[in-house]
């Protein structure tokens, strides 16, 4: 039996994950929260939201993210690809930097427009 606060909506509630019983999920208060015990436990994944340089704007870093949820066990390396990242100026929000990152289908965007 596994415990994880449910991090899809503010209410966070305290689950409990049964992997030997077919990772049956209780103490969640609507199906999403199910859902989420279950992935959490067998493939977790995570928006990533950071920053880039940017050169030719009024400030230095333009706040990106991936446009889908990444795998958990990619996070790290894509923190370091966000390190080599510089973007020019105009930027639109939505646009995208890095496409197909890490090999995973999901791309860095621009998530404010400088």
């Amino acid at each position: 039996m596994t415990n994880i606060i449910c991090i899809t909506c503010p209410k966070g509630c305290h689950l409990s994950v049964d992997e030997q019983n077919g990772y049956a999920v209780t103490g969640n208060a609507c199906p999403r929260g199910a859902e989420y015990g279950k992935n959490e436990l067998l493939h977790p994944v995570r928006v990533v939201t950071s920053t880039v340089r940017i050169e030719g704007a009024l400030l230095p870093r333009l706040p990106v993210k991936t446009d889908r949820p990444l795998p958990k066990e990619k996070m790290f390396d894509c923190m370091a690809l966000l390190d080599g990242i510089t973007a020019q100026s105009p930027v639109s929000v939505g646009q995208v930097l890095a496409a197909n990152i890490l090999g995973t289908d999901v791309n860095i965007v621009a998530a404010k427009t400088m």
